[in-house]
C-alpha cells in the first residue's frame, strides 16, 4: 500500500487567471488566512485529500512575472524559493495563453516542479482558440491540465496529477531558454564566481540570469555574502555594458525578449486560433460600460441598486432577528426575576444581547451587501468601475491605480491601505492611504441599518445610503486635491491594468464570497465585540450609588437617569456633550463614539446597551432599539451620527496598519486627527443648516 503522503502545494498565476476560484474550488471552507512572516501581503492556505495523500494548498500573490519589483511578486518568488513547495500549480488563462506563459517559463527557469493548468478553457473554446495539451505538455516537459475552476471542471484531474507527480521520479530539468551566446557567455562567468550559500546556492544560473536583468532583491542577497570589492562586480558590470553595445538594449530587454520568442514558438507548435473575432461579448458591453459619458452613471446606479436590495430583501430578516432578541431578552427577564444574580442577569441581558445582539440583527444586511458586491467582482465588473473611474481620479490628483485600493475600502480599510502598495512612488500612496477611511466599509453598515429604517420612509432607505457614500467620495476627492497641492506636490502617472473578460458568476462562488466575508463579520461579533460589550457594560453600570444616595430622587425614572449619569460611561458622556452637542449629538451618542474606536460595530453595541439599561431600570419589556432611537432623536440627527461616524476617527486598526504602511506614527496621528477634525466641521455645517431649514419648510 502507497505510504501517506503529506504535500505543499504552491499556487501561482497571473491577476485574474482564475488562481483565486482554484483555490476555493480545492480547499472549499478548509482555509486559513492571514500574513507572510514580516510583510503585510496576505496569506492564504488550506486542505484537501486526494485518497490518502493530504495536500496543503498555499494561495500566493498573483504576480506576471519572478522579476520582482513589488512587494507579493518578492512574496510568491520567496516562497518557492525558499519554502521549496513539492509541486507549483501555475494557473494559465487560457484565452491569453501567451502572456500568461512568461510566468511559466520563469518558473521553469528556475527549475520549480510544476504542473500547468490552463484554467477557463471553456471559453479559450468559445473564443476559437485551440490548445493541443499533449503538444504543450511535450514541449514544456510538464503535466498540462485543463480546468474550468468556477465549474469544479478538471479538479480531480489536477488532484491525481498532483499526488502522481509527487510519487514519479523526475528527470533533472534543463537550462529552459537558450539566451544566445553573448548572453549564455555572461551567465557561465557569473557562475563560475558565485559563492553563495543557502537555497539559492542551487539555482546559480537563475541568479546569474537575474544579477543580469538588474534585479534589486537577488543583488541585495549577493552582497550579503560577497563584498563590494569581489570580483564578480566588476565581471557583472563588463558585461553589462558589452550586452549593451553588441545589442543597443540593456541585458533585461534581451533576456525578456528571448522569453517571448521561445513562447512564440511554443504557442506556434501547440495553440491554434480557429477564427478571430475583432469584437467579442466583452467589447461591446465595455463600449456601453467604460464609454466616458454613461460609464460613471452606470456605475452610480449599479451600486444603488446594490444598496436598494440591501434593505429591500433584509427588512424582514433584520426584524425577525429583532424581534428573536427581544422575546430572548423578555423571556429571561421573565424566568431570573430580581435579587439572586441580578447582576449577572444584567450581563446577560443588558451586556451581551443588547450589545453583540444589536450588531447581529444586521446580519442579513451586511451578506446582501457582500453578496452584491461579489456579484459585481465576479462578473468582472469592478476592473471596469476602476478603470472609468481613472479619468476622474486624475483630476483629483491621485495616480489611477489609487481607486483600486480604495474600491478594496469599501469592504474593510485596513486591507485597503495594505493594497496601496501597487502604487509605486511614496506621494501617491500617502495621499490614498489618508483618504481611504472615507471610503465607507462594511463595519459602518451596522450603523446605517440602525438609523436608516428607523428614521426614513422604505422610498428614500436606498436612496439616503446611497448620498452616505457618495458624500465619503466626494470628501475623499476633496481632500486629495488638498494634499495633493500642498503636502504631496508631484507627477502622477497614468493607468495601465487588465481588463479581464466577463463572466457569469456561479451561485455557488458568490455565496462563499458572500458568507466568508459575512463569517468574519459573525467572528468580530463573537470575539471583538462581545469582549468590548462587556467592558461597556460593565461602564455602564459602575460605580454603584447607594440606596440612600438614591432616596433623593422621587421617580424611577430620576433614578435611572442618576445611575447612568454616576458610570463612568455617563461620566465620560456628559464630559463629551459640551463638544458633540452643536452637532445634534447627546451623551449617549457620545459615549458610542467612543466605543467605536476599537470597532465601528460597537456603536450600535453601545447604544444597545444605553437603551437597555434604561429599560431594565424601569421594568419595561425589551423594546425594539430602532423604536428607542425615534423617540429620542430627529431624522436630522440620525443623519448627522450617520455622517460623522463615516467622516470622522477611523478605527484603531486602520491607525495602526497606517502607521506600519507608512512607517510614521506622525502621518498615522495625523490621518486620525485630520479625519475627525472634517468629520466634525462637516457634520457640524449640515446640522446647523439643516436646523435653520428644516422648521422653515414645516
Amino acid at each position: 500500500m502507497p505510504q501517506s503522503l503529506e504535500i505543499k502545494v504552491a499556487l501561482a498565476g497571473n491577476p485574474n487567471a482564475g488562481k483565486t476560484t482554484l483555490f476555493n474550488a480545492l480547499t472549499g471552507s478548509r482555509q486559513h488566512v492571514g500574513n507572510y512572516p514580516g510583510v503585510t501581503v496576505e496569506r492564504k492556505h488550506g486542505y484537501c485529500h486526494v485518497n490518502d495523500a493530504k495536500l496543503e494548498i498555499v494561495d500566493l500573490p498573483g504576480t506576471y512575472s519572478l522579476t520582482a519589483i513589488s512587494e507579493e511578486e518578492l512574496v510568491a518568488r520567496n516562497f518557492i524559493i525558499e519554502d521549496s513547495p513539492q509541486v507549483v500549480v501555475n494557473i494559465v488563462d487560457s484565452s491569453n495563453i501567451e502572456r500568461n506563459l512568461y510566468l511559466t517559463v520563469q518558473l521553469l527557469e528556475l527549475n520549480a516542479p510544476v504542473i500547468l493548468v490552463l484554467n477557463m478553457f471553456d471559453l479559450a473554446k468559445q473564443n476559437g482558440i485551440d490548445i493541443d495539451i499533449d503538444a504543450l505538455s511535450r514541449l514544456l516537459e510538464v503535466p498540462v491540465i485543463a480546468t474550468v475552476a468556477n465549474k469544479d471542471q478538471g479538479l480531480d484531474e489536477l488532484k491525481d496529477a498532483i499526488v502522481r507527480y509527487v510519487r514519479t521520479p523526475q528527470p533533472d530539468q534543463f537550462s529552459w531558454v537558450n539566451y544566445g551566446p553573448d548572453i549564455e557567455q555572461a551567465i557561465i562567468e557569473l557562475v563560475d564566481f558565485l559563492d553563495i550559500t543557502g537555497k539559492l546556492a542551487d539555482h546559480k544560473r537563475w541568479v546569474a540570469v537575474k544579477m543580469l536583468e538588474n534585479d534589486p532583491a537577488i543583488l541585495d542577497r549577493v552582497r550579503q555574502e560577497l563584498a563590494d570589492d569581489h570580483i564578480i562586480w566588476k565581471v557583472l558590470q563588463r558585461n553589462r555594458d558589452r550586452i549593451k553595445r553588441l545589442y543597443g538594449d540593456e541585458a533585461e530587454i534581451i533576456i525578456a525578449d528571448r522569453r517571448y520568442g521561445v513562447i512564440s514558438g511554443i504557442r506556434q507548435e501547440a495553440v491554434k486560433t480557429q477564427r478571430i473575432r475583432r469584437y467579442d461579448f466583452s467589447d461591446h458591453l465595455d463600449m456601453v460600460l467604460t464609454h466616458s459619458v454613461v460609464g460613471v452613471p452606470i456605475f452610480l446606479a449599479l451600486m444603488y441598486g446594490v444598496f436598494y436590495l440591501t434593505f429591500t430583501l433584509g427588512e424582514w430578516p433584520m426584524h425577525w432577528l429583532e424581534e428573536g432578541l427581544g422575546l430572548l431578552s423578555g423571556f429571561i427577564r421573565d424566568v431570573w426575576p430580581g435579587g439572586w444574580g441580578e447582576e449577572l442577569r444584567s450581563l446577560i441581558v443588558d451586556g451581551v444581547i443588547a450589545g453583540v445582539g444589536s450588531v447581529l440583527v444586521f446580519l442579513p444586511n451586511i451578506l446582501l451587501l457582500f453578496f452584491g458586491i461579489a456579484l459585481l467582482e465576479d462578473t468582472g465588473y469592478m476592473a471596469r468601475a476602476a478603470f472609468i473611474m481613472d479619468r476622474f481620479m486624475h483630476k483629483i490628483g491621485l495616480h489611477g491605480k489609487s481607486f483600486i485600493p480604495m474600491l478594496v475600502g469599501f469592504g474593510c480599510s485596513v486591507p485597503a491601505i495594505m493594497a496601496t502598495r501597487i502604487l509605486e512612488n511614496r506621494r501617491d500612496r500617502l495621499t490614498t492611504m489618508m483618504v481611504i477611511p472615507l471610503m465607507s466599509c462594511g463595519a459602518r453598515m451596522p450603523i446605517y441599518a440602525l438609523f436608516i429604517p428607523a428614521f426614513f420612509p422604505k422610498q428614500w432607505q436606498a436612496p439616503i445610503l446611497w448620498l452616505i457614500y457618495v458624500a465619503g467620495i466626494v470628501v475623499a476627492a476633496v481632500l486629495a486635491k488638498l494634499l495633493r497641492k500642498s503636502l504631496f506636490k508631484g507627477e502622477n502617472a497614468g493607468l495601465v491594468m487588465e481588463l479581464p473578460p466577463y463572466r457569469i458568476p456561479t451561485i455557488k462562488g458568490l455565496f462563499f464570497h458572500m458568507w466568508h466575508r459575512g463569517w468574519q463579520y459573525v467572528k468580530k461579533a463573537g470575539t471583538v465585540i462581545l469582549a468590548m460589550s462587556i467592558v461597556l457594560w460593565a461602564m455602564a453600570n459602575y460605580p454603584k450609588m447607594s440606596e440612600d444616595q438614591l432616596e433623593k430622587y422621587p421617580t424611577e425614572q430620576a433614578k435611572n437617569a442618576a445611575r447612568m449619569e454616576n458610570s463612568i460611561i455617563g461620566k465620560l458622556g456628559h464630559g463629551l456633550e459640551p463638544i458633540i452637542r452643536p452637532l445634534g449629538f447627546d451623551w449617549r451618542i457620545g459615549t458610542a463614539l467612543i466605543g467605536a474606536l476599537p470597532a465601528k460595530e460597537m456603536f450600535v453595541a453601545q447604544m444597545g446597551i444605553v437603551f437597555a439599561a434604561d429599560a431594565d431600570a424601569e421594568g419595561e419589556d425589551y423594546p425594539a432599539l430602532t423604536a428607542q432611537l425615534r423617540s429620542t432623536y430627529s431624522s436630522l440627527t440620525a443623519f448627522c451620527v450617520m455622517l460623522f461616524s463615516l467622516l470622522a476617527a477611523p478605527c484603531l486598526a486602520t491607525i495602526a496598519v497606517t502607521r506600519k504602511e507608512a512607517d510614521s506614527w506622525g502621518w498615522a496621528m495625523s490621518q486620525f486627527f485630520g479625519l475627525t477634525a472634517v468629520g466634525y466641521l462637516v457634520t457640524l455645517v449640515i446640522y446647523q443648516i439643516g436646523s435653520a431649514v428644516i422648521p422653515l419648510i414645516h
